[in-house]
């Protein structure tokens, strides 16, 4: 598939409209093999996929380490690679145990330990470009810097400054999983992206009261990630998680009743929730995490599924949706 690319925020750096989550290749909850997490991204590239995310963070460094050898022999130009910046990775004596306290299948060969200071930024962007292989990030993130916003605005933001003038980091942006501390990013400094996670969706649109809007204004280019909310939008069942817990009663029953309109229109609810964040004009990409070639495929063509206006019409109609919610353009 021709890949359509699009300038993030007033950066350099072209991202496709789907991009890869390489959480699941670095052995997210269950294992992964080499050879499918090398066709996941394979998938991922035939299906038009220029744009992958990943952060060391994911499997103790596994996962940038997997992404990088699966695009070493694609060229350089025709991609842009995210990874992430607060979490070190510190080598443990020896390895005892795995990482599944913190979500990874893997021996637990180092320790993660917080640092947003700026030797902390330098040092973490070096090792990461040794494990992707790379000579430079096109986008680096402030990893979660929730409890760390001073250090990460004082610190760590100036820091990415310095070595996005020096060439070695295209593009600088933000992930998080709260729109209010993305905004204050958006209004205090010149970053050029932020990555909002779970807060654009069909459950949840508090990203759209200030975030989004905000970012349009000021040139932000926003990447939406979580758009089915850790799986309730993918599959409303009994069990399912919502925000990464057990989903409650009432936002299961809104979430089947959401399905029960997308299927009214003959529109799978996982499409509806892929296609949702287009409804803001700063909204870039949205990125979905697979660990699968099966789990890219479904994506790709769940997000081209054409999405009629009058099933968010419907879904205003019914107060599934707030009236105000602009309708999603398409992303073709």
């Amino acid at each position: 598939m021709t890949p359509r690319l699009h300038r993030l925020g007033h950066s350099a750096v072209r991202v496709s409209t789907l991009a890869f989550g390489a959480a699941g290749i670095g052995n997210l909850f269950t294992p992964v093999t080499d050879d499918e997490a090398a066709r996941a991204v394979d998938t991922a590239w035939e299906a038009g996929v220029r744009y992958f995310d990943t952060a060391p963070h994911y499997g103790l460094g596994l996962s940038e380490r997997r992404l990088g050898a699966a695009l070493r022999a694609r060229p350089r130009h025709a991609y842009a690679v995210s990874t992430k910046v607060g979490r070190v990775l510190e080598p443990v004596a020896s390895a005892a145990g795995d990482d599944l306290a913190h979500g990874f299948a893997v021996p637990a060969t180092h320790r993660r330990r917080w640092d947003f200071s700026a030797r902390g930024v330098r040092r973490s962007i070096g090792e990461s470009l040794e494990r992707l292989g790379l000579d430079r990030i096109d986008i680096a993130y402030l990893h979660d810097p929730d409890d760390h916003l001073e250090q990460a605005l004082g610190e760590a933001y100036p820091e990415l400054e310095r070595m996005r003038g020096e060439g070695a980091v295209g593009a600088i942006g933000v992930g998080m999983n709260h729109a209010g501390p993305l905004a204050r990013f958006v209004r205090e400094s010149d970053i050029d992206a932020v990555l909002l996670a779970g807060r654009c969706t069909l459950l949840d649109q508090s990203g759209l009261v200030d975030l989004l809007p905000l970012a349009a204004e000021r040139g932000v280019g926003v990447v939406v990630g979580g758009v089915f909310n850790s799986g309730l939008l993918a599959d409303p069942r009994p069990g399912a998680t919502f925000d990464y817990a057990p989903a409650r009663p009432d936002v299961l029953s809104r979430a089947r009743e959401l399905r029960t309109v997308c299927e009214r229109h003959g529109v799978p609810l996982r499409a509806a929730a892929l296609r949702f964040p287009f409804g803001s004009p700063a909204v870039t990409s949205v990125l979905t995490g697979a660990r699968s070639a099966a789990e890219v495929q479904d994506a790709a063509v769940l997000l081209g599924r054409p999405v009629p206006d009058a099933l968010w019409a419907d879904l205003k109609e019914r107060g599934l949706l707030p009236a105000g919610v602009p309708t999603p353009r398409d992303t073709d």
